[in-house]
């Protein structure tokens, strides 16, 4: 039976883990489109529940009519529905775009705040969609623990919490906070990817000899490397 792995084990494994994704994919960002904080906001808060490129579909044609917090915050329900009805909960995503686009409008002039603290204040934004925001638009660090990051650093051994918050804490503990952002694109990216929920490609992943979950899925090299993904679900 192997020795428990050290506190120092773990981060210079979790720290090497990192590194190998980082050089797997280069070009590791967020997969939402945007132009400016606004733009990013809004989109985070569709994609709940459907593909970033969904979102990215509906995007030219909803900030075309409305640009900023305060066109949207004036938008006419119906006028909303229609155009992000493709991405599905179109009704519950329109009463948080209204809500979300007020609020910005009565406490911050229209303007995204660039603050954990005030961000998670305003209607339907929690953590995750906080740090994406801050990551992506303020170059401010932050993890973002979503399904696919929350699956893999358990796969890894990172941590066996399972709350969303606690793992982010967890994690932040292993690593410098300036790669916080790069280590989400990167372990989110490789979720995307290879490390799926049912049946990951461990035959083809680049951090095999790191995980204590390698046989969890297809180990064949030529089978695994069939499950590869170039780009994220549709």
């Amino acid at each position: 039976m192997p020795d428990p792995e050290t506190r120092t084990g773990l981060v210079r494994r979790a720290r090497r883990i990192n590194r190998v994704l980082a050089e797997t994919y280069p070009d590791a960002r967020c997969e939402l489109d945007f132009d400016n904080p606004f733009e990013l906001l809004v989109v985070t808060v569709l994609s709940a529940q459907t593909t970033d490129r969904r979102v990215n579909a509906v995007r030219p044609s909803l900030f075309a009519a409305y640009p900023d917090a305060a066109a949207m915050a004036g938008a006419p329900r119906e006028h909303l529905e229609q155009l992000i009805g493709p991405l599905g909960f179109f009704r519950a995503k329109t009463d948080s775009l209204l809500r979300l686009s007020q609020a910005l409008v009565e406490k911050y002039d229209g303007q995204v705040p660039g603050r954990l603290e005030d961000l998670v204040s305003l209607p339907g934004v929690g953590r995750k969609t906080a740090f994406v925001v801050l990551g992506n638009a303020f170059d401010v660090p932050g993890i973002t623990v979503d399904t696919h990051f929350g699956r893999l650093v358990r796969r890894w051994g990172w941590t066996e919490e399972t709350d969303p918050v606690k793992v982010e804490h967890a994690v932040a503990e292993l690593f410098p906070r300036k790669d916080w952002t790069m280590l989400s694109h990167h372990v989110i990216w490789h979720g995307r990817r290879r490390c799926f929920a049912k049946r990951p490609a461990c035959g083809a992943c680049p951090v095999a000899r790191w995980c204590p979950s390698y046989g969890a899925g297809e180990t064949d090299p030529e089978i695994a490397a069939g499950l590869v993904r170039t780009q994220g679900p549709a």
